[in-house]
């Protein structure tokens, strides 16, 4: 691309909006002179917080907000002038390269899909965001966008997957598992085991069944769920993150002696927190939509947002729309002549 990548920002979305959009958008444009970033939403309560005028930022009037707890039908039908419907009609005028929005999941779903449309071939959206392993990171989808999905779904998801993480990781042929109750082949529900089918004769990289404890070993480096257990799975990490991190506090802080131990081991502490820091790792790409929209957390802060950003900037640069709807009317291809 010769020119900077333009990303349009959802200002008003998530629990904080403004206040943490507006700095991170700010953050990054001073780190990254290759993105140019587009604030939309309530043009003078942005202006307010960005002090001033940037060269690489630019504001968007749009008079509405989608509410956190808004239902998305309500969101589509009468938030036609809110800055999520308005930061992704940017993307599809051509205006934007991507969006992203931390604002409510199932609105933002509803409306990219309303707007931007599905790639050809692909049935239905999915979530996919990385988690830190033993090794590297593992990336997993859906994470919530569908909660059941049939076999067909799936394996367009694993095909998803597999194209996403080829591009943005330059893993050239992702070991894809399918997350199911054990590896045994007679485990499983009817979707799961069809789905193994499918992918078995595909060319896909398939490293067959995979558990919950092999998202983080490293053995593989996409999993495929259903929306439904995939968002288990991610919030369930999530909260063994947090207990760990609170165990250790709680035994550090014991006495005197526990304390200065662990002003012996802060260095250890240190790196340990940040390599499974969650806003780190913040910033879901919308697989399957004709269209780069990133779903930032809702409690995001300033360092998690900007991380969607450059993830967004990412998936940009290497074309993913295009590579996913390539991949997947190969995929399709191969199986009609097997």
């Amino acid at each position: 691309m010769d020119r900077p990548v333009r990303i349009a920002l959802d200002a008003m979305g998530g629990d904080q909006g403004v206040s943490v959009v507006v700095p991170a958008a700010s953050a990054y444009v001073a780190s990254d002179p290759e993105v140019e970033l587009i604030l939309v939403g309530d043009e003078t309560a942005i202006r307010e917080s960005l002090g001033g005028e940037h060269p690489r930022i630019s504001v968007h009037h749009a008079s509405q907000v989608v509410g956190m707890d808004e239902l998305p039908s309500q969101a589509l039908r009468h938030k036609k002038d809110s800055s999520m419907r308005v930061a992704l009609n940017l993307v599809k005028e051509g205006v934007a390269d991507a969006c992203v929005s931390a604002g409510n999941t199932g609105a933002l779903m509803a409306t990219a899909r309303f707007v931007l449309k599905m790639l050809p071939h692909v049935d239905r959206p999915a979530i996919i965001t990385a988690l830190p392993n033993t090794v590297t990171r593992t990336w997993v989808l859906d994470l919530g966008a569908n909660v059941d999905s049939s076999e067909e779904h799936l394996f367009q998801f694993a095909v998803m997957g597999a194209e996403q993480v080829a591009a943005l990781s330059g893993i050239e042929r992702p070991r894809v598992g399918l997350l199911n109750i054990g590896e045994e082949e007679i485990k499983g529900n009817e979707q799961v085991k069809k789905a193994h089918e499918l992918l078995q004769r595909s060319d896909l990289n398939y490293v067959g069944y995979v558990e919950g404890d092999n998202i983080f070993d490293g053995s593989v480096d996409v999993v495929v769920a259903d929306g439904f257990v995939g968002n288990v799975s991610l919030k369930s990490s999530e909260g063994v993150a947090k207990m760990i991190r609170h165990f250790l506090k709680e035994s550090f802080r014991k006495n005197l002696l526990t304390k200065l131990a662990g002003l012996v081991a802060l260095p250890v502490l240190k790196s340990f927190a940040r390599r499974i820091d969650p806003r780190r790792y913040n910033g879901a790409s919308l697989l399957g939509l004709n269209g780069v929209v990133i779903k930032s957390h809702g409690g995001a802060d300033q360092l998690a947002f900007g991380n969607a950003i450059g993830i967004a900037k990412k998936a940009v640069h290497n074309n993913i729309s295009h590579r996913i709807a390539r991949r997947v009317e190969a995929q399709l291809a191969t199986r009609e002549q097997a």
